[in-house]
């Protein structure tokens, strides 16, 4: 009996479990992807340090966190952001807003409606199509807007084209019906939005993903070696957040 309860303390104290980052290929296009099971992992949004000055890269995330005594795990940016890396679209983090929610149709990708939030709640996270976030009011803990939908509803986004020749790296996520998974991906070549939205779709099997930027889209994934370092500064970053070991 004692050595049942030992056994059972010491598994409580372990921490939380990284999240689960592979390489595939789908379709003769290389990804890496990432699944968060926000059940067991705290899932967390972050823009400025405490002198209000943008993180900018991981590194300094991981740095703000160590003082907790915390760490930075797996990690990627978050949306798409202004030249002074204020994001573009709606953006609330542990409360706070930073940005409403843009609704009209404009230039470059995040205005090429339909686009999405991401909304991170307790113990799960939701992609919503903008308009219904807007009917729903979730009550989001932090949230990020970007765009376009990468799937919406199990269907592709109306404007991805097939025979599309526009080619990038491209960062997404997706969600699970039950909230319970977000699921990141990154293209290690450069892949089409019909080519992305289909390996959310048809691979991962998820509802509903939102695309959430391009060519300057990294990934920090530490069990594959990968410190998401570059030299242009993000704006909003998203990761998860582990005990210090």
């Amino acid at each position: 009996m004692r050595l049942a309860l030992a056994l059972i303390l010491a598994l409580l104290a372990l921490p939380a479990a990284a999240a689960e980052c592979r390489q595939e290929t789908y379709r003769d296009n290389a990804y890496t992807i990432c699944e968060v099971d926000l059940t067991r992992e705290q899932l967390e949004l972050f823009l400025t340090g405490e002198n209000g000055t943008a993180f900018g890269h991981f590194a300094n995330v991981d740095a703000a966190l160590s003082k907790k005594g915390k760490r930075l795990g797996f990690a990627t940016n978050a949306g798409m952001y202004h030249e002074d890396r204020s994001p573009v679209g709606y953006y609330l983090e542990n409360g706070t807003q930073f940005q409403q929610v843009m609704t009209r149709q404009g230039p470059g990708n995040f205005g090429l409606l339909p686009n999405g939030v991401l909304c991170l709640r307790e113990a799960r996270a939701d992609v919503f199509e903008t308009q219904a976030f807007l009917k729903e009011q979730p009550d989001c803990r932090s949230a990020t807007q970007s765009g376009p939908m990468l799937v919406i509803d199990g269907a592709l986004h109306p404007r991805f084209l097939r025979d599309s020749t526009s080619r990038y790296i491209r960062n997404g996520v997706g969600t699970t019906a039950d909230g319970k998974r977000a699921i990141f991906a990154i293209s290690d070549t450069t892949v089409t939005f019909h080519a992305f939205g289909t390996l959310f779709r048809d691979h991962l099997k998820l509802p509903n993903a939102l695309y959430l930027d391009g060519n300057i889209s990294r990934l920090r994934a530490p069990e594959l070696g990968r410190s998401g370092t570059g030299f242009t500064a993000l704006g909003p970053i998203i990761g998860v957040v582990e005990a210090a070991q």
